[in-house]
């Protein structure tokens, strides 16, 4: 388990107050326009909250993981889902696959301007046809020269409206599966990338989320990340720490709900008497306590083993389900004892109900998860 540090307080308490003071007074405001400003990745990265774990050379702290996963949790737990999800997509998905397997240019010229905000990261999987099935993806990359030829299109993807840098998985070999697929480094500027509208959801509204086009965009060979065909392995390789990432703001959600009810529940009266003294209430509020508690064991569980390069795909697949399910679960019970007020958007515990679902269809649905925890345990 991960011991206390106090400089991660420190750092915590640090991201609370930025919160406060530049997230807080606009993000109604925000969420009504259904995206959150660009310039608050720029203020993000002055602030120094962006791929905080990205080694110095490159531009970051080279603190541990932990730290990175933190700004993931404490901005679900402030009740910001939307800002969760999007440093997740840029710091916890989008870097790593630099930073783990990319050349010394590729590192050089990218990192550093996603550490400062000028550079924003999403990673490109999904497509319309092709879901949690990573292997039947359709968007192509031929082979011209210096460069590859892009076409196709993904969906649902996070971050994509902002987007400068696309991890984006492609078929260099339409023929094949698995092997089939390799992994490119798309700049979002290059003649022939559209983005689509901002797509409309029922959670995580200030959450850009975009279709992308691509219509013969010629991207450098020097673009390619690892080497080609070798994209499916890239993919489940960084996983773990994308499914340790959605667990992160699973758990800050679970503990910002417990903390607006609380807040709820001590205030108003029904009947004569305070909400919290009503039996019901009292044990609600202890199962969601005693949901947090086995969530966030097993969440540092598996961050600690991350940090230790011990994380398996097995492991953080049951982490991404179990902590999901949870948060389901204490938004739904918990939104119960505000009765009718938990179903208007100005009480903040319907937000976490909303942001809530995806999480269990994001990163590989739960179904998925099950499927890859029986693989484990009985084979194919």
């Amino acid at each position: 388990m991960l011991n206390y540090d106090s400089d991660l307080e420190l750092f915590r308490d640090n991201f609370r107050k930025f919160m406060l003071d530049n997230i807080q007074p606009y993000y109604e405001l925000w969420e009504s326009e259904g995206i959150m400003p660009r310039a608050t990745w720029n203020l993000l990265g002055e602030n120094g909250f962006l791929c905080v774990d990205v080694p110095e050379e490159y531009g970051g702290y080279g603190v541990p993981t932990n730290y990175s996963l933190m700004l993931v949790e404490e901005s679900a737990r402030a009740g910001y889902g939307a800002l969760s999800t999007a440093l997740a997509c840029h710091s916890e998905i989008a870097a790593p696959y630099i930073v783990n397997i990319g050349t010394e240019d590729q590192k050089k010229y990218w990192l550093p301007k996603m550490v400062s905000g000028e550079v924003v990261g999403a990673i490109g999987m999904t497509e319309p046809g092709a879901g949690s099935d990573l292997q039947a993806i359709r968007t192509t990359a031929n082979s011209d020269g210096e460069y590859y030829i892009l076409n196709g299109s993904k969906t649902f993807i996070s971050n994509g409206q902002h987007a400068d840098l696309v991890i984006l998985a492609v078929k260099t070999d339409p023929q094949a599966r698995a092997k089939g697929v390799s992994i490119l480094l798309v700049d979002t500027h290059l003649e022939g990338f559209k983005k689509g509208q901002n797509l409309n959801k029922i959670g995580l509204h200030s959450q850009d989320t975009s279709e992308l086009f691509f219509d013969q965009v010629k991207v450098p060979k020097a673009q390619l990340l690892g080497e080609e065909g070798q994209g499916f392995k890239y993919l489940i390789q960084e996983l773990p720490r994308e499914r340790t990432s959605i667990a992160a703001t699973a758990l800050g959600a679970i503990r910002g709900a417990i903390d607006v009810t609380l807040q709820y529940i001590q205030e108003r009266q029904a009947f004569g008497q305070k909400i919290s003294q009503f039996q019901n209430s009292r044990f609600v509020m202890a199962q969601a306590k005693i949901d947090e508690e086995a969530t966030s064991a097993f969440y540092e569980l598996n961050v600690a083993l991350h940090m230790e390069k011990k994380l398996t795909v097995e492991k953080a697949a049951a982490l991404k389900a179990f902590s999901t399910d949870m948060q389901c679960k204490v938004a739904d019970n918990l939104l119960q004892l505000f009765g009718g007020y938990g179903y208007m958007t100005e009480y903040s515990i319907s937000r976490f109900f909303v942001d809530a679902r995806i999480q269990r269809i994001y990163g590989g649905t739960n179904e998925i998860m099950k499927e890859i925890i029986a693989r484990g345990l009985l084979g194919k």
